[in-house]
């Protein structure tokens, strides 16, 4: 038999023509290098920015760099098994998790797996975690209220369904137990909740579960978990994840609470990968685009019109300062993306006053649309005189005698910083804290001992809404304090503390 010199060459010619095709395939790259968690990946010229790449061992990994000639994605699992030309391929999908009411009462991680111990979660709709946020033409003015049940802040920084309101302090000061008490105060009203745990200890985070469920709040609540033991790529998609199970929700007419604790470790998990992927450095070893994480996500809180559903999204970002620095560059940039901050200051927490709001520095951009006009007749003037308080109380350390007026100030002051303190987990329905800041302003508490104020208003309460349950069910109908009820409810205060310091002496 003769061989045909011809027909073997062209044979070999369509063999290397056809390895090269699938060597340069669109759907198909090699890894070039591989380690801490990031992945150099030769080819997939036509991979999307987050998109889900399959790796070996059926590991996930999400592309956050387009190359000239490579692609750079982070790992979403152990690169343990991975190996420089190993074999990769687009999946032609985004990362998404799954959303729906089966999440209610579940604790899943960033990729929306249950982790919780109670099952599959059995839902078949899935979101893809980024998503430009609403237009402006969707949405509507912030004015109804998201009551917090703390009355430091529904009654000076009042906060609105639809609002982006920052909790900011150094570490241990309550920011956390401010969002968990907002959370505990969603019970009766509808609001679905969210809370993300970034970078937090496991055990803390199951303490804050556990507190959830034993309080009834996990009936409404997903918590969503990237914990300090996870990859910094988990942890950096997880408040991502969070909203898109919250939107979910928003597009069907419902409110959300969505709280992200916290932030700070949300940029130190992003730098940690930006600085991986070779990403130049800015501001106190930022990259400059951490400013657009964070915005891109919090834009995504908002308040839709009927048109659209008429849900929302409130967001409560937590940031933690060090030793009060409020003019570092992440809490800089949050501050400017946010619609008013909570400040906590270390001073008040260790002096015993809690929550320990700075009335003076804490701000809601919203302001009186996001709070019922009863409340605001009650504390409309309350900023002004803890200013006042606070300033009185600096300048009479440096002298004994003091006026008649001065003394007046500080006694007031001194029972409104008391009335302001309140337990954790023990949230104020709006009508009681009215009620309690009613009874202040109209100066029933003074000459009563401090240490006993808080007690005697929970008793005065107690009997106002036993023997008077019309004035209140009158002051939660109308939200409004008219002069009608206001002389009703002084005459019976009158009484009632008449009898009281009566019994006293």
């Amino acid at each position: 038999m003769r061989i045909n010199t011809s027909e073997i060459s062209t044979l070999i010619k369509q063999e290397i023509k056809n390895y090269q095709h699938q060597f340069v395939s669109d759907d198909v790259g090699t890894v070039i290098s591989v380690g801490d968690g990031i992945a150099l990946v030769y080819g997939l010229d036509k991979a999307m920015l987050g998109e889900l790449l399959l790796f070996p061992d059926n590991i996930y990994g999400m592309v956050q760099n387009l190359e000239a000639e490579h692609v750079g994605a982070v790992l979403l699992g152990s690169d343990y098994k991975i190996k420089e030309g190993d074999t990769v391929k687009r999946t032609g999908k985004v990362v998404e998790v799954p959303v729906g009411e089966a999440l209610i009462g579940r604790v899943v991680n960033a990729l929306g797996q249950p982790i919780d111990g109670l099952g599959e979660i059995k839902t078949t709709k899935t979101r893809p975690i980024e998503r430009i946020a609403p237009g402006v033409m969707t949405r509507e003015p912030v004015k109804v209220p998201l009551q917090t049940g703390i009355k430091a802040i529904d009654s000076m920084i009042p906060i609105g369904r639809g609002q982006r309101e920052l909790i900011i302090g150094d570490r241990q000061t309550g920011k956390t137990a401010i969002a968990i008490d907002t959370i505990l105060n969603q019970k009766k009203t509808g609001v679905l909740c969210v809370y993300v745990a970034i970078g937090q200890k496991q055990s803390t985070v199951a303490t804050i579960v556990e507190k959830l469920r034993e309080k009834g709040a996990m009936d409404y609540t997903t918590v969503v978990v990237a914990s300090a033991s996870e990859r910094a790529p988990l942890q950096m998609i997880a408040p991502f994840s969070g909203v898109a199970i919250a939107e979910e929700w928003m597009e069907a007419g419902k409110d959300v609470l969505i709280v992200y604790d916290d932030l700070s470790k949300h940029a130190v998990a992003y730098r940690t990968l930006a600085l991986l992927l070779k990403r130049s450095p800015g501001r106190e070893a930022y990259p400059g685009d951490i400013f657009y994480l964070h915005s891109r996500l919090l834009e995504r809180a908002c308040k839709l019109n009927k048109a659209n559903g008429g849900g929302s999204i409130t967001a409560l970002p937590i940031i933690e300062t060090q030793a009060g620095d409020r003019s570092a560059y992440i809490p800089t940039n949050v501050i400017s993306i946010t619609d008013g901050q909570i400040f906590l200051l270390s001073e008040l927490f260790n002096s015993g006053q809690r929550p320990a709001v700075d009335s003076g520095q804490s701000v809601s951009r919203v302001g009186g649309s996001a709070q019922i006009k009863a409340m605001r007749q009650v504390a409309g003037s309350l900023k002004i005189e803890l200013a006042n308080y606070q300033e009185l109380q600096a300048f009479s350390q440096f002298g004994s005698d003091l006026d008649a007026q001065t003394r007046r100030v500080l006694s007031h002051g001194k029972i409104l910083m008391e009335i302001l303190r309140q337990d954790q987990y023990q949230p104020y329905e709006v009508e009681r804290q009215i009620f309690e800041i009613f009874v202040a302003q109209n100066r029933f508490l003074e000459e009563l001992p401090i240490k006993e104020i808080r007690e005697i208003l929970a008793n005065a309460f107690t009997n106002f809404s036993n023997n008077h349950q019309d004035l209140l069910a009158e002051l939660m109908e109308k939200k409004i304090i008219s002069d009608e009820l206001k002389a009703k409810m002084l005459t019976v205060l009158k009484d009632y503390f008449k009898v009281l310091k009566a019994a006293r002496n």
